[in-house]
């Protein structure tokens, strides 16, 4: 049985691969360049593929995510628009392909690649190119150019292997899918990734009680601490609305409405997290 459960998750992990990759990154993504602090910048687009985030230093360049395999050579022409210096390292938020699927490209112009260890055995289950070469358990600090660069493992949220990434001299935070801005993009529970709706607001309150002001989601624009302050609450929200409706016995059809009305959940979301909802929060 444990066979079969564990084959059956491997394959959901390579649906979840095969569908993003059918419906985006089978063409660059439209970029733009974003200022957040002076030596800090974000490579943007719209919706997907995820954001990247850039610190520039006289000893490189440190990314956060790298978006598909596709949109390397566009990110590393954004790079040029403020620096000549080569990556240095990649900090993979989690495993996603449109967060780590220039990985090889970049391991190809010597650059480390960091992520966590739960993140690295997603990419190693689902063959994935470009693995880390440096993992975390809890905890990581960087020193590149003088800057330091943080990153917290602090529990299961959209995956069980995300990352965040904090820049505490510029107090500002990466977040990855832990965080999400905008409707278009809700939050998204991926189970077969060991994702947790019911552990996501205990971590997020981890991240808030860190020190910054300025949050770069996983999708969507830069936004404050304040609206991540909001996102908890949501994440709290739809944890304790499906609870409730469980407990009320109503039907999965009326479930799916409830999430598709209150929380911006489409057909992807709901086939990717609306069975595992039903199981984790009776």
């Amino acid at each position: 049985m444990k066979t079969r459960v564990t084959l059956v998750a491997l394959l959901s992990l390579a649906m979840l691969g095969a569908y993003v990759h059918a419906q985006f990154g089978q063409e660059a993504a439209k970029l733009d360049l974003v200022k957040v602090k002076d030596d800090l910048f974000v490579i943007h687009n719209d919706f997907v593929p995820g954001n990247t985030t850039a610190l520039v230093t006289n000893e490189g360049v440190v990314l956060v995510d790298d978006k598909f395999e596709i949109d390397h050579a566009n990110i590393m022409a954004q790079l040029k628009k403020v620096t000549n210096q080569p990556v240095k390292y990649v900090i993979n938020t989690h495993f996603h392909g449109d967060h780590s699927g220039g990985n090889a490209k970049l391991q190809g112009l010597n650059a480390q690649v960091v992520a966590s260890e739960a993140a690295r055995q997603k990419m190693v289950e689902t063959k994935m190119p470009g693995l880390p070469n440096v993992t975390l358990e809890n905890r990581l600090r960087l020193y590149v150019g003088g800057k330091r660069i943080e990153v917290h493992y602090l529990g299961r949220s959209h995956t069980n292997g995300d990352v965040v990434v904090l820049f505490p001299d510029h107090r500002v935070i990466s977040m990855g899918d832990m965080f999400t801005f905008g409707d278009a993009t809700p939050q998204l529970v991926d189970y077969p990734g060991g994702g947790s709706a019911k552990q996501w607001p205990q971590t997020i309150a981890g991240v808030l009680s860190l020190d910054f002001d300025q949050v770069v989601p996983g999708h969507g624009p830069v936004g404050t601490k304040a609206d991540m302050r909001k996102f908890h609450d949501t994440s709290t929200r739809l944890k304790n609305r499906v609870h409730d409706m469980i407990v009320q016995k109503k039907s999965k059809d009326e479930i799916s409405k409830m999430l598709r009305d209150e929380f911006h959940y489409a057909d992807f979301h709901l086939g990717m997290s609306l069975d595992g909802l039903l199981v984790e929060l009776r």
